[in-house]
């Protein structure tokens, strides 16, 4: 696969792309067509669920990384690799719990916002990808750290 640009020195068109997609769906969760009347009460009770684990996730991934919390793929110069809590599970536990809120909201308000949120999915895929080189130019561990957390966003699957 060829390498995937930067987009900025941080790489900050990968965090304007990230807000506009976020954007979008929340719009197309606001006016976008609701799902059918027999689907609606059981996707929106798991869109619940799920929305409710991504906030979860999100707060717990957010305290483990601290002070190195930060939207650009580059880690942010005074960070240190962070490997605790849902670090432990997946190297991207920011990107999983987005999904999870995301594709909650979607369930809950409208399947053209879960078109959305598939297209996000695909953008952080493409943005950890980047994020990772950053991360292995900047810390030494990094690379057995990969070898031990093998999955990205979700255990078993990527």
């Amino acid at each position: 696969m060829p390498e995937l640009p930067l987009l900025g020195r941080r790489g900050g068109g990968w965090v304007a792309l990230q807000f506009a997609l976020m954007g979008a769906i929340v719009v197309a969760a606001l006016v976008g067509p609701g799902w059918p009347e027999a689907l609606a009460l059981p996707l929106r009770a798991v869109g619940a669920a799920a929305a409710l684990a991504g906030v979860l996730v999100g707060i717990a991934a957010g305290r483990a990384l601290g002070d190195a919390l930060t939207p650009f793929p580059r880690p942010a110069r005074s960070a240190a690799l962070v490997e605790r809590g849902p670090y432990r599970v997946v190297r991207h536990p920011i990107y999983a719990a987005g999904l999870l809120f995301f594709c909650g909201l979607s369930l809950v308000a409208s399947p053209a916002a879960l078109l959305g949120t598939a297209a996000l999915a695909v953008l952080w895929a493409l943005k950890a990808a980047v994020e990772e080189r950053f991360l292995l130019e900047r810390y030494p561990g990094y690379a057995e750290y990969v070898r031990r957390v093998r999955y990205r966003l979700l255990p078993r699957v990527y």
